[in-house]
């Protein structure tokens, strides 16, 4: 009886490694998606506008939904140690390191690579929590790990955290619904939302959302096929597949209506104390707050996640000023550093 204890507290601290490391996933990709979302001139490009930004908010669900998980089985959610923001460019966490990860404006380049982070698990594809290929293959290792955990030990004493640390539908503002994580299902259940709605439910298009975006089927396009629909500039509608492509209307798409902003900068391209070191350190000193504020959420202080996705989009000011300013001798526009202040 005590080996079999001792062994469920050593594979329930493997699953808060594996869940925190989720956290570090959907997070990696926030700024990048930002970046681009905000790079665009305003008046231009509405339709990759609004998908850019529609993405950027199940991100932010995912990263909730991870946090509900780690809850769950009596884990920490952790947003605001050293590591956890990266230093672009950047591979994904945990991933095989097949491609970079940019904060770059948006373009051809930076849709080929947010194409590889939501690019779809292939059939038969093995379950992986290091070196995986696709983001589907890392849920699909949790998920294996947690039923085997229950299947063994039972339900209660792998979900064994504090209820009123998960964060509730009605705490949430954005795109998608939470999950409030107790037991097997529900675990499952915010498993396949994160990846149903990165690569799409059941081989498809679609992933189980009602249609936020889009022409869709009743239902909203999986991250991957948004991308794609700006990728090759049309729409997916009704009927279509992924062998098939996207036969909708035209989405039209101008690569340079964006702001020519610098790729992965970061606060040390400056001097300490100059103008532009200390407008880079002041967004990234917001960055840095907001994640605070998401971290007090996803451990106990509830009500301030509404208030934490808002000050994403209260930095957008911030951000277009930095992107708005020159660097003269046809060198473009600053970029954003996510980095902690004093990273």
């Amino acid at each position: 009886m005590s080996s079999k204890k001792s062994n469920l507290k050593s594979e329930i601290r493997e699953l808060h490694k594996l869940l925190q490391d989720a956290l570090e996933v959907e997070h990696a990709t926030i700024p990048p998606y930002f970046t681009a979302w905000l790079s665009i001139k305003e008046g231009h490009n509405h339709e990759s506008k609004e998908i850019i930004r529609s993405v950027l908010l199940e991100e932010m669900l995912h990263l909730t939904l991870a946090a509900n998980l780690l809850n769950a089985i009596d884990g920490k959610p952790n947003l605001t140690h050293p590591d956890f923001v990266p230093r672009y460019p950047h591979i994904l966490p945990h991933s095989g390191g097949h491609f970079e990860i940019n904060i770059e404006k948006f373009s051809q380049s930076a849709l080929k690579v947010f194409l590889q982070i939501e690019r779809p698990e292939a059939k038969k594809a093995l379950p992986e929590a290091e070196g995986f290929d696709t983001i589907g293959q890392f849920y699909a290792y949790v998920k294996e790990k947690l039923d085997k955990l229950c299947d063994e030990h039972g339900e209660q004493k792998v979900f064994c955290g504090d209820i009123n640390l998960q964060i509730r539908p009605e705490d949430y503002y954005g795109s998608g619904s939470v999950v409030v994580v107790t037991n097997r299902n529900t675990a499952h259940d915010a498993i396949e939302t994160i990846v149903e709605q990165g690569e799409g439910a059941h081989e498809g298009i679609f992933d189980k959302d009602h249609n936020i975006f889009g022409p869709g089927d009743g239902k909203e396009l999986a991250h991957y096929y948004r991308f794609m629909e700006i990728h090759l500039g049309r729409h997916f509608k009704k009927g279509d597949t992924p062998r098939s492509g996207p036969h909708g209307s035209p989405l039209k798409v101008y690569f340079d209506e964006v702001y020519p902003l610098s790729m992965n900068m970061h606060k040390s391209d400056y001097p300490k104390g100059s103008e532009k070191r200390k407008a880079l350190e002041k967004f990234s000193s917001g960055y840095n707050e907001l994640l605070v504020a998401l971290e007090e959420a996803f451990n106990g202080h509830r009500s301030g996640l509404t208030e934490a996705i808002a000050r994403m989009f209260s930095l957008r000011n911030q951000a277009l000023s930095l992107i708005q300013t020159p660097l003269g001798k046809g060198k473009g526009t600053l970029g954003l550093d996510f980095t902690s202040p004093t990273g």
